[in-house]
């Protein structure tokens, strides 16, 4: 779906994967937002609209909120041991408005962070802090800017709600962006389920989008492999460096 009011070009991909990957979440949000803080040129990096998408209908994009633009989104699940035991998991307070494709053919997930509750929201109410999504708004283009790689903030936007931890805080939704939201956890979920088809399916869907290079090369699942180990202890000892 390609956009020229807002600049987003959707191509989901993802959906494509057998359907217990993902659940599709309707936009149901009723916020009166404000915008607090929005990355300009990061925006002009991925060719959106900036003055549409910070004008009233843009900004309830951004919420999650209900509009003609875009009707749903959808949000992932993984496993892992986030509670001490293994255990199926999913973007709990997270919803993927699409892929965006830019003018140069780049992939980025559009996600919404704090936007409420989704089917793997468990007892979760699904939001968050303002305080929260503005700490994480800095110290993932800290660390783009310090050559780490991260998902990258576009904006934060505060919401008209409380949203109750210890005290009572004001809301707020972050608009991140990142090259895909595919973990390790995604394949520990189709492991987990005994689904080797849907296990293979989703290391090609990986390879092709993160690596092609290694597409039609022998043993391709083992290279796959290697370049995720070295990926991540890079990653890994620059996360130490600082």
């Amino acid at each position: 779906m390609k956009s020229t009011v807002t600049g987003f070009n959707f191509e989901n991909t993802y959906l494509e994967l057998n359907t217990n990957m993902y659940s599709i979440t309707n936009l149901k949000n009723n916020y009166v937002s404000n915008i607090k803080i929005f990355n300009d040129r990061l925006a002009k990096e991925l060719d959106l609209k900036l003055e549409y998408l910070k004008s009233e209908e843009g900004i309830k994009i951004l919420s999650g909120c209900f509009n003609n633009d875009i009707k749903s989104g959808f949000s992932q699940v993984y496993s892992g041991h986030q509670f001490g035991h293994f255990t199926n998991l999913g973007d709990g307070r997270a919803l993927m408005l699409g892929e965006h494709i830019t003018n140069m053919g780049n992939r980025f997930d559009i996600q919404l962070k704090g936007s409420g509750t989704t089917p793997y929201s468990r007892r979760g109410d699904g939001k968050a802090t303002l305080s929260s999504m503005l700490r994480e708004y800095l110290i993932s283009e800290a660390m783009y800017y310090l050559n780490i790689p991260t998902s990258r903030s576009l904006a934060v936007l505060k919401t008209n709600e409380k949203v109750g931890r210890e005290v009572m805080h004001d809301g707020a939704i972050l608009v991140r962006i990142a090259k895909s939201h595919i973990r390790v956890g995604t394949f520990e979920f189709s492991y987990s389920n005994n689904n080797t088809s849907e296990l293979k399916k989703i290391a090609d869907y990986t390879i092709n989008r993160h690596y092609p290079e290694i597409t039609t090369e022998e043993n391709k699942y083992y290279k796959f492999l290697l370049k995720v180990i070295d990926n991540q202890a890079s990653l890994i000892a620059k996360w130490q460096s600082v």
